[in-house]
């Protein structure tokens, strides 16, 4: 087995190597086969360019990070880098991000023009209030005369739909 030192450098090291994709599924499973916890996670995403900040957020559902990788996912999120976000709305966020941040996470990636094929669990965790949120959404976007995007079509239809007005 690679020592710390050795693995974590072939992680750095990991896009000089290899083109892109290969270097990101490299990196991935250098994180698997070590079994990186929280704080090794922490340092490689915050000392990583975006290449390793994405392997690191992509990887996540595989480590033994439990709810403290969190805050990476939040960070990723605060950026405007789509690849970034496309990594950050995965499995992990699917399971770890309460209801309020992941509707921010969806509409996000509209805002910013990433799929919402990449929202791991749309369709499981769609509510209405995600749909409120898409529907004030469109209708900003129209009234600023800009397009709606169609993903947000897309997303709408996997919202149940809101409950019938009580009657008077």
């Amino acid at each position: 087995m690679l020592g710390t030192e050795n693995w974590e450098a072939a992680f750095t090291s990991a896009g000089r190597h290899a083109g892109r994709d290969a270097a990101d599924a490299a990196r991935a499973e250098l994180l698997r086969a070590a079994r990186a916890g929280a704080d090794t996670v922490a340092r490689l995403y915050h000392r990583g360019d975006a290449a390793e900040r994405r392997a690191v957020l992509r990887a996540l559902p595989d480590l033994p990070v439990g709810d403290a990788a969190r805050p990476l996912v939040e960070d990723a999120l605060r950026t405007n880098d789509p690849r970034l976000i496309a990594a950050a709305v995965g499995p992990y966020a699917a399971r770890h991000l309460d209801q309020h941040l992941w509707r921010h996470a969806v509409l996000k990636c509209l805002f910013i023009g990433v799929p919402v094929t990449a929202v791991a669990a749309l369709a499981d965790r769609a509510d209405t209030e995600l749909a409120r949120m898409l529907t004030a959404f469109a209708a900003e976007r129209t009234a600023a005369g800009r397009p709606v995007p169609p993903d947000v079509h897309h997303a709408l239809a996997l919202c149940p739909p809101p409950a019938p007005a009580p009657e008077v």
